[in-house]
């Protein structure tokens, strides 16, 4: 018991210190490339964020285990939703930039219809995996292209130079590598003192692996967007979920399926169902006055943890 304590307070340690490099280096990069911290907060951060989720699912595909596989990508998508950007927010409500209502969310919204239509008979093969992985290159192409002209157009219309970070690009560098490489390092930590935890105190394994591993995996986010929030950089809190789920379905699962065509026969529709419905329901809550409040902050942590409650009822 002592050691899975030791082993969650050290991954919550490493987690934070991790966000705060990670969330520093990634906004002087943006700053650096001439790109806005969203798209950075929607690519590097995201993606980085999202490695234990990779290792997860492809690990869980090779091993034909395709329940834990697909169980993590769409528990990870609703907790990122529900819980993480319902945390954030309740920490400190932000403003969300207009190219996130009229690209990115639309984007995610059809991006989860496009995986919940593939995992509708519970099968995700080669030839499905690739169109998701062709899904997610495109959408990278198009939303760096956007951003880089976006960005163009406000330095012509700005009447003075746009300011330079202090210190060197190389040291920005160095934050984002030791912050992406402590979150991943951390969260293993985490998770594994959590699951150790949950197993002496006798929870079921199936409310493990569809809670504490998903959620564990989830971790980067959670720390990543709840620093990002307390620094007051909302677009990096924001761009980290949304990319973060944009790189579950279309990355992770596709990447698993080229790997090893995914058997899920233990996937409920609920579950899909509740992975749509959150992402579903972040539209028109951002697009209220571009604001995320705390009202609407706390309905969706409340959704999340009626979701788990759900869960734990349902396999007690």
């Amino acid at each position: 018991m002592l050691t899975h304590a030791l082993a969650l307070a050290g991954g919550l340690t490493l987690l934070v210190g991790a966000a705060h490099f990670l969330v520093r280096g990634a906004s002087s990069l943006a700053l650096r490339l001439g790109l806005s911290p969203l798209v950075v907060g929607l690519t590097v951060v995201a993606f980085g964020t999202s490695a234990p989720e990779l290792v997860v699912s492809v690990q869980a595909a090779l091993a034909g285990a395709g329940g834990i596989a697909v169980g993590n990508v769409v528990g990870s998508n609703i907790a990122n939703i529900g819980l993480i950007l319902g945390a954030a927010a309740l920490v400190r409500p932000f403003l969300t930039d207009a190219s996130v209502l009229r690209r990115d969310l639309p984007v995610l919204l059809a991006a989860t219809g496009l995986g919940v239509g593939i995992l509708f008979d519970r099968t995700v093969g080669r030839a499905e995996g690739a169109v998701l992985v062709v899904a997610l290159g495109a959408y990278l192409a198009w939303s760096v292209h956007e951003a880089r002209r976006q960005s163009l157009d406000r330095r012509s219309e700005a009447a003075e130079p746009p300011a330079t970070p202090a210190g060197s690009a190389w040291r920005d560098a160095v934050y984002v590598v030791l912050g992406l490489a402590g979150l991943v390092v951390g969260a293993d930590l985490f998770l594994s003192g959590a699951v150790g935890l949950a197993e002496a105190a006798g929870v079921p394994n199936a409310v493990i692996g569809l809670t504490v591993v998903a959620l564990g995996t989830s971790l980067p986010e959670l720390a990543t967007s709840i620093v990002a929030a307390v620094r007051g950089e909302s677009e990096i809190a924001v761009g980290n979920v949304v990319g973060s789920n944009l790189f579950n379905v279309l990355g992770i699962l596709g990447v698993a399926a080229l790997v090893r065509p995914i058997v899920a026969p233990g996937l409920q529709t609920v579950d899909l169902l509740v992975m749509t419905a959150f992402a579903a329901v972040l539209l028109p809550m951002m697009w209220s006055g571009r604001r995320l409040v705390r009202l609407e902050a706390a309905l969706l942590a409340a959704g999340y943890v009626g979701y788990v409650g759900f869960l734990a009822l349902a396999h007690s």
